[in-house]
């Protein structure tokens, strides 16, 4: 019986088992409206075992379709993961040497600029000093000789040479290991 067969002969039924059922209220007689309900109830038990059937055979094949699928996205996800890592890769290969670049410039610079505060009188060194960063201040300030560092300090406001003190300070503590307890 084909796939289209069946609801046109579930339909007949129907409507013979609604015809049986009339017609037994006529007078004909009703084991004829009871065997149109049992067919119909055979048919349809027998539409449920076909689909059923059906659904058990083509289960593998689902699974593994959907297996492949889920590959297929898992396999696109690693591609797309793949990429980003070597996105990642590159740019951190960039800014590594942009930061070598920097350092070493950091470097040169330093040097520099210990030597240009290093031949400055105190407190035209300390006035400009004041002006910079006060991070910048105190790396310069750490790398002069005490003397001339102290002279620096003496010229500057108060306030200033305090903070610029408690700077070196704290990176002084940083070089110092830990006592053990």
């Amino acid at each position: 019986m084909t796939k289209t067969a069946r609801p046109i002969l579930s339909k007949l039924f129907a409507a013979a088992l609604a015809l049986a059922t009339g017609l037994g209220a006529w007078g004909l007689p009703l084991s004829l409206s009871i065997a149109a309900e049992k067919d119909d109830e055979a048919i349809q038990n027998e539409i449920t075992d076909e689909i059923r059937a059906f659904c058990t055979n083509i289960a593998d094949a689902a699974r593994d379709r959907r297996y492949l699928l889920q590959k297929s996205e898992l396999e696109q996800l690693q591609s797309d993961i793949e990429d980003r890592i070597a996105t990642l890769e590159k740019r951190r290969a960039e800014y590594e040497h942009w930061l070598k670049l920097r350092n070493d410039f950091l470097v040169k610079a330093e040097g520099g600029l210990v030597e240009i505060y290093k031949n400055m009188r105190a407190d035209s060194a300390a006035e400009k000093l004041e002006l910079v960063d006060v991070n910048v201040a105190a790396a310069i300030i750490m790398k002069l000789k005490p003397r001339l560092a102290s002279q620096i300090l003496n010229e500057m406001e108060a306030e200033t040479a305090a903070n610029l003190t408690s700077i070196i300070a704290s990176a002084a503590d940083a070089n110092i290991p830990d006592e053990p307890s």
